[in-house]
């Protein structure tokens, strides 16, 4: 076995290093913060009896998802590679074997399968920003608002476009390298707060604000089941990327002298603000027109699109609220892509640009069977259904659990406690309860989520 201890100083990224510990917060949290929380979180909350299920929800982002992500990040930060070689070189620094590596590749597949299904739908929020501006919303019933959306999923050469734009602006800035990320993610995060305080304002001026808070605040544990509770336990980590790699590919950015338990505090409390905000922006909107909270989907593509249309502003607003989309979608598409290409540019004689493109591609062409799902190959079901809810199930339910088990395990277990204390500034009682977390809480918890998605429980 050879000694980390004096490696890991020598150890340099071959990608460059995030100019600050504001810069790595901001691209991870960005990682982070997507769909999930814009979107999934408000209606699982809607659907699970709102209060009861965001204390949960916040309960689990503390319990598990925050040594996850602290596992990784210094899983990434020892290593300096992309995450298959990263898992690779520890694996033999720390527990003899090479043959970690195939975890750090699980992650790889995973965030491009997830990368190949989030860019089709992340191409629907874009085709929703021109239909927002010119007005389209606006004074239109349930049922051309639901049209609008049906006649888009439906038109085969519309999705594939919008996807084709989609990954061709994370090609643009993935290419550019680990500086062209860091513009990136600081131009777009302050830029999604601002929009998502925007809406907030009004959504305070809608008349039912307090209908709002009081549903996302006040348990009511009677309406949250088991279900529930698997539910919100699954979201904490599906909502911090944990699992997919990006955060282990960008822990490799981040210097040395940065504490990674403060980073990841800081990465936590952004992401699960900003969930919290997105519901309190949504839910008095919802609340002030009459409609229901909990309705999937369609809160965003239909509801929501409704409700701009009914307001004096409405215009303004939906064009807003789909440009705030757009960003979140992008900043969390980055995260999934960037693992893959820094695998290949360290593992090729290929450049940065040439490695985004392949690897772009490649994402874009995975997602034609998520384009299509809807509409030329809606009548191609198996298993749990189209190949997008195949796809969507086995990443989500499967990999991804398996991922963050494995992560938390080899850090946790098999690196030496000298290794992951270096990584995690000492051995003092925030180490110990990133320990005591890691080792027995998470990955049991993480068990459990697995075996519920799989139906043993």
């Amino acid at each position: 076995m050879l000694s980390s201890d004096n490696s890991n100083q020598e150890r340099q990224s071959l990608h460059g290093n995030w100019s600050s510990r504001l810069a790595f917060i901001m691209a991870v949290t960005g990682s982070a913060v997507g769909l999930g929380n814009i979107w999934k979180f408000p209606y699982m909350a809607g659907q699970n009896g709102g209060g009861a299920f965001v204390l949960v929800y916040l309960l689990f982002v503390f319990l598990i998802g925050m040594p996850v992500m602290m596992s990784e990040i210094l899983i990434g930060r020892r290593g300096r590679r992309n995450p298959v070689a990263t898992m690779a070189l520890l694996g033999e620094e720390e527990g003899g074997s090479k043959h970690w590596k195939w975890l750090g590749a699980l992650g790889v597949i995973t965030a491009m399968l997830i990368l190949s299904y989030y860019s089709v739908i992340a191409g629907w929020t874009l085709t929703y920003i021109p239909k927002a501006i010119s007005g389209q919303f606006t004074g239109a019933d349930a049922t051309l608002i639901a049209d609008l959306f049906d006649d888009f999923v439906s038109n085969p050469a519309a999705v594939i476009s919008a996807h084709t734009f989609f990954m061709f602006l994370n090609f643009f800035v993935i290419s550019r390298g680990v500086k062209g990320l860091e513009v990136a993610v600081k131009f777009l995060m302050p830029a999604l707060l601002f929009l998502l305080f925007v809406l907030l304002y009004y959504s305070l001026t809608s008349g039912s604000f307090s209908e709002g808070v009081s549903f996302m605040f006040t348990p009511n544990f009677a309406a949250l089941s088991w279900d529930g509770v698997l539910t919100a336990m699954g979201l904490a980590c599906f909502t911090l990327s944990i699992g997919m790699g990006a955060i282990m590919a960008y822990g490799a950015y981040l210097p040395q002298e940065t504490s990674i338990t403060n980073a990841a505090v800081s990465v936590v409390v952004a992401d699960t603000g900003i969930a919290v905000l997105s519901g309190l922006v949504i839910f008095p909107l919802v609340f002030a027109n009459g409609l229901n909270p909990g309705e999937g989907p369609d809160l965003v593509f239909k509801t929501l699109p409704l409700v701009f249309g009914q307001m004096q502003a409405g215009v303004f607003l939906a064009t807003i609220f789909f440009v705030l989309l757009a960003f979140a979608a992008l900043t969390s598409a980055l995260g999934l892509m960037e693992p893959a290409v820094a695998w290949m540019v360290e593992s090729t004689n290929y450049n940065r640009k040439k490695s985004s493109a392949i690897i772009a591609s490649l994402i874009w062409f995975f997602g034609l069977g998520t384009a299509l799902s809807d509409n030329l190959l809606s009548e191609f079901k198996f298993f749990q259904g189209t190949i997008y809810e195949n796809v969507d199930f086995i990443t989500s339910n499967i990999m991804l659990p398996m991922s963050a088990v494995f992560i938390t395990i080899f850090a946790a277990w098999v690196m030496s406690k000298n290794s992951s204390s270096e990584e995690l500034d000492g051995h003092g009682v925030v180490y110990k309860i990133w320990q005591l977390l890691a080792r027995y809480f998470a990955p049991i918890a993480i068990l459990v989520i697995f075996l519920q998605a799989i139906g043993w429980i």
